[in-house]
């Protein structure tokens, strides 16, 4: 399956989806920019699984995602 990316305009949310028109992603966190293409067979970015991307995609449609806020390191002695 080939996944397609999307990242939400009004917020730091992004989505995996299994159609390139985002069809099914929620529209109260739209709108929604493509953002780029995993290949079939490919490692989808930040080590997430595929398997539980394709799991989601095939129950709902799609797989909402957002990264961690980076925290600074503690430099104080």
């Amino acid at each position: 399956m080939q996944l397609y990316m999307f990242k939400s305009q009004g917020d730091d949310l992004h989505a995996f989806a299994g159609d390139a028109d985002a069809s099914k992603l929620p529209s109260r966190f739209a709108p929604w920019q493509a953002d780029g293409v995993v290949k079939d067979g490919a490692p989808p970015p930040h080590s997430f699984s595929r398997f539980r991307i394709e799991n989601a995609i095939k129950m709902n449609g799609y797989q909402l995602w957002r990264l961690k806020p980076q925290v600074a390191p503690d430099t104080s002695p």
